[in-house]
């Protein structure tokens, strides 16, 4: 009888139209957001949640993930750290052939074979990737990461970050700027030009840098960032300002006659840190692979065509489903027409705890991706549904230093319906057209489920199934 001794508190569930309803009556609500699990995902979700390695492996890989420690070691070339074979190319996203590549990927593959004189002209470099002489492999298979595009050829100059804490080495290369370049299809004189700048100058340069620097740490240059209004993916102007403080001094030390127009160039790109902050990313997220039963996601990564998932507990195996466009600001006159899907190794951000999951830091995003301060901060509120922890190193201050959500679970994703949130840059979909924007996209649900009921397949026995072998401590 108590319930009627006072106004009634009511809660509701799902749809909107009870709420709504009531509301009209002058009765207080408190409308919970539902929504049911991704469709066919009950059955793989009652067995993995079942499965006794869970936790355990999950506590580990997030403890892994989040206690590593990326440091700035070297800038090398790729034929001395990647060992590639000759006329192999690494390109961004799951496995792709050029028959299903997009536009952008396809102009990418053309500069790299112009700039590598593996073809005298565009025809010529067209018939040779579409022949097969050429072989193409994912970044991610090489402990590599790359922007848009990603594609690497043996000439370029890489990022090398090491982790101090695991033991793991990542590489990234140079970022060449925005507009007109490589990693957005571009292959234009304009183009290889800059590219053989950075090859002979750039490159040489920074390589001789940090070597009288010593190791730089990237952990606390992103967490300063964040503080500073980045997010770490499409927004990078404090994290450059801060890795040009640290590199200034030794790059006029090692290279004088050279030294000002290599800091023009850094000074004048404010993403020239996403390179080195993605290799931080993936070193981090590598840190947490291959722990048995873990449901963590390890890599999210789009070619132009597919976007792919990769998780902790599945080893290597690439689980995807159609890259989507995405929703955002236009350069010029290009709009969404000229847009190709969504591409680019760089949502390791994300799948770290920055870039789309920390845009609560960088309320300014939102002149670049479009939308509101608001939606930048319910984005980062959002993505602590998905996710097993927040970041003890990447705080936000506008909510009160909180951590970074971190820990994109599977079985969370399927649970809730949510999906991570991205944000990216946008290339034109026709070869060497090159940026034409930025903004937000989702990425598939199929490539999540896909993941779920492999993970599912994986628990033999709700109480049979592999052992966690590692040496840290549970």
């Amino acid at each position: 009888m108590t319930l009627l001794d006072g106004p009634p508190q009511v809660i509701t569930a799902g749809v909107s139209l009870l709420a709504e309803s009531l509301r009209e009556q002058a009765t207080e609500v408190t409308a919970v957001a539902w929504r049911p699990p991704l469709a066919g995902t009950a059955g793989a979700l009652a067995r993995i949640l079942a499965d006794p390695r869970r936790r355990a492996a999950n506590e580990l890989a997030v403890r892994r993930l989040t206690t590593a420690r990326p440091y700035l070691v070297g800038v090398r070339r790729a034929s001395e750290v990647l060992r590639l074979p000759a006329r192999t190319f690494l390109h961004a996203g799951p496995p792709i052939t050029w028959q299903r590549a997009s536009g952008p990927m396809r102009g990418a593959l053309i500069g790299a074979m112009l700039l590598e004189g593996y073809a005298r002209d565009e025809r010529e470099a067209t018939t040779a990737l579409a022949g097969g002489d050429v072989r193409l492999e994912p970044c991610h298979q090489h402990a590599t990461v790359g922007p848009m595009a990603g594609v690497v050829s043996p000439s370029m100059w890489m990022f090398e970050v090491r982790d101090a804490e695991h033991g793991g080495t990542a590489y990234c290369s140079l970022n060449e700027g925005l507009g007109k370049v490589l990693r957005y299809g571009a292959y234009g004189p304009e183009v290889l030009d800059r590219l053989g700048w950075m090859d002979d100058v750039l490159g040489p340069v920074l390589s001789a840098a940090v070597e009288l620097a010593g190791p730089i740490d990237l952990r606390s240059l992103i967490a300063q960032a964040l503080q500073m209004g980045d997010e770490l993916h499409n927004r990078n102007r404090a994290a450059t300002s801060l890795l040009l403080r640290e590199l200034a001094p030794a790059v006029a030390d090692a290279a004088p006659a050279g030294a000002s127009e290599v800091l023009r160039f850094i000074a004048g790109n404010d993403h020239f840190f996403l390179n080195a902050g993605m290799a931080a990313a993936k070193v981090s997220t590598d840190a947490a692979r291959d722990i048995p039963g873990s449901s963590l996601v390890v890599a999210m990564a789009r070619n132009g065509t597919d976007f792919g998932v990769q998780v902790s507990g599945l080893g290597s195996r690439w689980f995807t489903g159609p890259a989507g466009v995405p929703d955002g600001l236009y350069l010029g006159a290009y709009g969404p027409a000229d847009a190709n899907p969504d591409i680019g190794d760089s949502t390791i951000t994300e799948t770290s705890g920055l870039g789309g999951f920390a845009m609560a830091a960088a309320p300014a995003i939102v002149r670049f991706v479009g939308g509101e301060v608001a939606d930048a901060v319910a984005a980062t509120r959002s993505m602590y549904e998905i996710t097993l922890a927040e970041h003890p190193a990447y705080q936000i201050p506008g909510l009160g230093f909180r951590g970074t959500p971190v820990g994109i679970d599977v079985t969370l994703v399927a649970r809730t319906g949510v999906l991570p949130v991205v944000n990216t840059g946008i290339a034109g979909r026709v070869a060497g057209t090159g940026q034409v924007g930025a903004g937000l996209v989702s990425p598939p649900p199929e490539a999540f489920t896909g993941a779920l009921l492999a993970l599912a397949d994986s628990v033999s026995d709700p109480f049979v199934g592999g052992h966690i072998t590692t040496s840290d401590p549970l």
